[in-house]
């Protein structure tokens, strides 16, 4: 996995990341040069389309192996969280990959900074269960995101944080979750705002502000074919899972 400041030194490819973050992943393929940084950046556009819409993995499977030789590491980082996926969504695709959090620690200082860290909390915490592990890793993938100005893997870590804290503190959970939403907002990064809406509805309870959020979240979740936020209401996947 590439950090966003070297796909933004290459105008194509900024372009493609941004319709990447804004859910248009077709858009972003077509776009997508054909030269050995686009092969990585198109591997990562499948697969994240991949994990918001649950579409056949086959295509994104195709494009990591496509990779495995420039980019051994990102592809060995794309095919675990594909796997994290399969496991999380009990999925019936035969393919069976590493063990999510084995690769994680594996990969964690080898790929973009502080992703795998982030990725192998969260596979310890909804995998293994172990929310006091996943906690002190958040804690060190949110330091490197500070560090290095990553405001998309802050997003993602204080939102897990934040659920964790709604036990002890209530407003200080509800004021992680806010942030998480309002970085996500900023980075124009649209399916991960659905997701964090739908978090902090389901922390906020019955109310005014969560049924807004519920209703921008199903705007949302049907216009760019968000699978498991469309399916949230029949328990596939929990909204604090992304």
């Amino acid at each position: 996995m590439k950090s966003d400041s070297m796909y933004y030194a290459d105008p194509q490819l900024a372009v493609a990341r941004r319709l990447q973050r804004a859910g248009d992943w077709d858009g972003a393929l077509r776009l997508t040069p054909q030269s050995e940084d686009g092969a990585v950046l198109r591997a990562e556009i499948m697969v994240d389309r991949h994990t918001w819409c649950l579409d056949p993995a086959d295509e994104a499977r195709g494009a990591i192996a496509r990779i495995a030789g420039p980019a051994p590491a990102t592809a060995a980082f794309l095919i675990a969280v594909l796997e994290y996926w399969r496991q999380l969504t009990k999925s019936s695709d035969p393919f069976i990959g590493p063990d999510p959090v084995a690769e994680f620690e594996r990969l964690d200082g080898r790929i973009a900074p502080g992703w795998a860290a982030f990725w192998l909390g969260v596979s310890l915490e909804n995998l293994r269960l172990d929310r006091d592990g996943a906690q002190a890793v958040y804690r060190r993938a949110l330091a490197t995101a500070l560090e290095e100005g990553d405001p998309l893997l802050e997003s993602y870590v204080v939102r897990h944080q934040g659920f964790y804290l709604l036990e002890q503190d209530r407003d200080a959970g509800l004021d992680l979750l806010r942030r998480s939403l309002h970085l996500r907002a900023a980075c124009g990064a649209r399916p991960h705002v659905a997701a964090a809406q739908a978090a902090l509805a389901e922390a906020l309870g019955v109310g005014p502000e969560s049924v807004l959020l519920r209703r921008m979240v199903a705007h949302s979740a049907q216009e760019l074919n968000l699978t498991w936020l469309k399916d949230e209401g029949e328990g596939l996947v929990g909204p604090d899972e992304r």
